[in-house]
């Protein structure tokens, strides 16, 4: 089976030898071996070797080489090599993803799926097709989508291959985490780590403390961090993993920027940004252009940090990645409204331009909260992520004396929460949303960490109330923050407000 690390009996000695390399870690030389078997194999072998290659160019970083090899594979494949297009196309997306294209990653994925559908002799493939759906739902923060895709991967999981729970359970711990539930996500997250130990992957175990340090960092739990990061980036240094390791730098960066080392977080930023740009990452390399762009501000050079940042957007936006820019630009406008405050006099020309990131930034954001499923998590997002956005704008309007602003934006905040009327069109009978513990389960899950993942998830899959975008507001005939809605949706590339207008 080509593209799984497993043999069959079907496979050349080449094939076999690769994947040897693989397992015990020399990705380079599996690399190799690939390439090698693919060169003048017939048809069933080379697309076999091509689609091995491809995934072993995706993991060493270099993802178009991998996406020309795998497109390859695709156009060569002959018909009695069918059973290898699902697995083809699964893998084409992970390298789409690494390279930010994720319209691309999605189209291959959905081909996927229509192919895999309903299949029991393709189960690992089918796992493997919901796990990146997941991760493209997660990298679009569409954090709805992704927690469901999460819990029917688990699902699938538990069915054809319960040695890979740790995946599913690092995409509900990110599920969780980007939704307020820091403890469950960081309990995930652990767990993903003790099911890829007990399944004896080094590499998900790597890649699985990487994520949790992450989340130990972005929770607040400094200390805690160190170790799984350090162990990680051990293991992703020594076999040159070139994106692995950028992003661990990155985070080891952030953990000295935030000891107001500045000197060492930049050495740890730009050793991350050459892992990202080298590789084509470039979300990855607009993330670390972001931190750069604080440091630099921290030193006070302004103009740099501005430079940085237009550069990420540019980036983000080039990728569809319209809440990327809407976060950076609030991020923008407080690096911009602390440099007005340290002033003497503030400057006109930096405060127009401060409001003018500061309110489409907050409009936007705060619109996010209505496509999430649950109350607990609007109200998280609300208190977390809109809020403080939604104080800059303020701020921003207050230095720019300008009333008016402060007072619509007074009024977009009061206006409160509206029922998506058009969620209730279905005249089905209602139904409990959870089932109740089935005392003879049809199929048991052998591992322990899945059997807690599982009874997690069904209790972390809370029941929400589908609630419709604001309303555009009225005030006396005047729409309340008209330019700035208009500007918000062109920017960023998504509705921040009903076509409903209410009078005030």
């Amino acid at each position: 089976m080509a593209a799984t690390g497993r043999t069959s009996d079907r496979d050349d000695a080449q094939l076999t030898a690769g994947y040897a390399a693989y397992q015990r870690g020399d990705v380079v030389a599996a690399l190799e071996i690939f390439e090698r078997a693919a060169d003048g194999a017939a048809p069933r072998l080379r697309s076999a070797a091509l689609i091995n290659a491809a995934s072993m160019a995706d993991e060493l970083g270099e993802h178009r080489r991998s996406v020309v090899l795998f497109r390859t594979a695709l156009a060569e494949m002959p018909d009695d090599a069918a059973h290898q297009r699902p697995a083809a196309l699964v893998n084409l997306s992970q390298a789409f993803q690494h390279l930010g294209e994720f319209d691309a990653a999605q189209d291959v994925l959905e081909q996927a799926r229509v192919l895999l559908a309903d299949s029991t002799d393709q189960g690992l493939l089918r796992v493997a097709c919901l796990l990146s759906l997941t991760a493209v739902a997660l990298h679009r923060q569409q954090w709805a989508r992704a927690g469901e895709l999460a819990v029917e991967s688990l699902g699938v999981t538990e069915r054809f291959a319960p040695e890979l729970a740790g995946h599913p359970l690092m995409n509900l711990a990110a599920c969780s985490f980007e939704t307020g539930r820091w403890e469950l996500a960081i309990d995930f997250a652990r767990q993903g780590v003790a099911a890829f130990a007990a399944a004896g992957e080094a590499a998900s175990v790597a890649e699985s403390q990487q994520n949790l340090a992450t989340m130990l960092v972005r929770a607040g739990h400094f200390d805690e961090a160190e170790e799984p990061l350090l162990a990680s980036q051990e293991f992703f240094e020594a076999g040159e993993l070139g994106h692995w390791s950028g992003i661990g730098s990155k985070t080891m960066g952030f953990l000295a920027e935030r000891r107001d080392d500045f000197a060492t977080a930049r050495a740890y930023y730009e050793r991350a940004l050459d892992r990202f740009d080298s590789t084509g990452a470039v979300v990855d390399a607009a993330d670390v252009r972001l931190r750069l762009a604080t440091v630099a501000c921290a030193e006070g050079d302004l103009a740099a940090a501005e430079q940085l940042l237009d550069t990420s957007f540019a980036a983000y936006a080039a990728q569809g990645l319209g809440m990327h820019c809407a976060q950076l630009d609030y991020w923008h406008a407080e690096l911009l409204h602390a440099s007005i405050e340290q002033a003497a006099q503030p400057d006109p020309d930096l405060v127009a331009r401060a409001v003018s990131l500061a309110v489409p930034a907050a409009l936007a954001i705060d619109a996010v909260r209505h496509t999430l499923p649950n109350g607990n998590q609007r109200e998280h997002w609300h208190r977390t992520v809109a809020e403080p956005a939604m104080r800059v704008a303020f701020r921003c309007a207050a230095l720019a004396g300008n009333g008016q602003l402060v007072s619509d934006l007074i009024e977009t905040q009061c206006a409160g929460t509206t029922l998506d009327t058009t969620a209730y069109s279905d005249v089905t009978a209602p139904t409990l949303e959870f089932q109740l513990f089935d005392p003879e389960p049809a199929e048991q899950i052998t591992t322990p960490a899945l059997q807690l993942g599982a009874a997690l998830a069904d209790v972390a899959a809370a029941a929400g109330i589908p609630v419709a975008p604001p309303p555009r507001l009225t005030d006396r005939g005047r729409i309340v923050l008209a330019d700035f809605i208009s500007h918000a949706e062109q920017r960023y590339g998504r509705p921040v407000r009903d076509s409903r207008v209410i009078a005030l």
